[in-house]
């Protein structure tokens, strides 16, 4: 497969290889999102954002596995250093009781859970965070991120913004307000204050805007924590989370007024800052954490998706020094991940792939504002973090389905919105096909 020339090949979709696949693995699977019938077949021919399925059609994928794969299909540098090495069994080290080094030590050797680390205070070092907790997911990054501010600060109360989603698991499903399906029914965190989350860009902080987080009286944030009338005493907060963009709640971008407001009240307030940095950090918005590109200065990142394995990163002081204190079987232990992470941020930097995502980002957008897409309402995003919003829920869907039938593979988010998250190292030729079979899929669906 030559990625300078391929272009996306669709029989049918689902095809019968798919469907008969998709049968055998519902059998026994519990219900998910699942949101259509792509099989992937790995030993078939793949590169950057262009994959083959069971059935032999060739895609064009602009999910990148919702940022869990940040470097699309068979990346070459990521894939000549696996080629390195003899890999053993077990390659997940049980919790923190053990060490392992990285295999054939040296200049060369494949990279563990200690490499990994170290280059994460590296990257967060200008904003004092030295110490990092590996975990699974992006869910566990979360619960122990306000597991330890909990700790740290002895508060009672959490702060979370309209539209957030931060996991699964029930600490961090307590923290949701996307979709009242996330966390229906479930017990939930008690004493936890939810403040809108203010994407209006005209906002200017001084007069009320468009989403009611700034008011007559001023921000939302400054009112419930006011000493005189606010519901909530700033000493009582454990932490304040907050998506630097928002993913799940629709690719909603924060407004400049917002971020201010919330980065001088946090330090005024002495009030603990944790970014979920999961979807929009390792390099996607076009800097290696979406906080970079805001005022804020987060005293706790969760990171999870782009870097391959779960990461809690803070500052030491604010990790409990007791020991067990926090703690998992599998945590701190996945050589490959760990290895991938470590590759993962290699190749970020060794290939500019941060000003890559800048340059094919604006690229993206100013091809879809010039593009007449029907039913179209907006488009915007940061970086290769890209939204398209349409007029209603119904026909988003319809584009979703329409674009695969196009051979390029999307998602939704929001209740109406199109999320796009093409690999960081995507080309111009690739970002312009893809348009275009969106605007394919457009046209069909309208």
């Amino acid at each position: 497969m030559n990625r300078e020339t391929t272009t996306p090949s669709v029989t049918s979709m689902p095809g019968p290889n798919a469907e008969r696949w998709a049968d055998r693995h519902h059998e026994h699977a519990a219900p998910s999102t699942y949101v259509y019938d792509f099989v992937w077949d790995p030993a078939a021919p793949a590169t950057g954002p262009f994959c083959t399925d069971i059935d032999g059609n060739v895609l064009m994928d602009f999910t990148s596995h919702v940022g869990g794969a940040p470097l699309g299909y068979n990346h070459p540098s990521v894939i000549e250093r696996l080629r390195e090495f003899d890999l053993v069994d077990p390659l997940t080290i049980a919790g923190q009781d053990f060490y392992v080094s990285g295999q054939n030590v040296g200049e060369s050797g494949l990279p563990g859970p200690t490499e990994l680390m170290e280059r994460l205070v590296g990257t967060t070092s200008q904003y004092g965070l030295d110490t990092v907790f590996l975990s699974n997911s992006g869910a566990e990054a979360v619960e122990n991120g306000i597991k330890i501010a909990y700790d740290h600060t002895g508060g009672e109360y959490a702060i979370t913004f309209d539209g957030a989603f931060h996991g699964r698991t029930l600490g961090a499903l307590s923290l949701n307000r996307s979709k009242a399906v996330h966390r229906r029914g479930y017990p939930s965190i008690s004493d936890v204050h939810t403040i809108p989350f203010c994407d209006d860009t005209n906002a200017s902080g001084t007069e009320p805007c468009g989403c009611g987080y700034f008011t007559a009286e001023g921000s939302q944030l400054r009112s419930l924590l006011d000493p005189d009338r606010g519901a909530v005493g700033a000493s009582d907060v454990a932490y304040c989370i907050v998506e630097p963009i928002q993913g799940e709640g629709g690719y909603r971008l924060p407004s400049d007024a917002f971020m201010r407001d919330l980065a001088t009240v946090c330090d005024e307030r002495d009030i603990l800052l944790i970014a979920d940095e999961i979807q929009a950090g390792i390099g996607r918005t076009g800097e290696l954490w979406a906080s970079d590109q805001f005022p804020i200065e987060p005293d706790v990142i969760t990171s999870a998706k782009g870097l391959r394995v779960g990461a809690t990163i803070a500052s030491e002081d604010v990790f409990p020094e007791e020991k067990a204190r926090i703690s998992s079987t599998w945590g701190a232990g996945a050589i490959i991940d760990s290895a991938l992470g470590v590759f993962t941020l290699e190749a970020i930097e060794n290939e500019g792939l941060l000003a890559n995502a800048t340059a094919r980002g604006r690229q993206a957008i100013e091809l879809l504002d010039d593009t007449p897409l029907e039913g179209v309402v907006d488009v915007r995003g940061l970086g290769l973090m890209l939204a398209v919003e349409f007029e209603s829920k119904s026909l988003r869907d319809d584009v979703v389905d329409a674009a695969l039938a196009e051979g390029l593979l999307t998602l939704g988010c929001g209740q109406k919105t199109l999320r796009l998250l093409p690999p960081l190292d995507v080309t111009e030729r690739e970002i312009d096909l893809a348009v275009e079979l969106l605007a394919s899929a457009v046209d069909r669906a309208a």
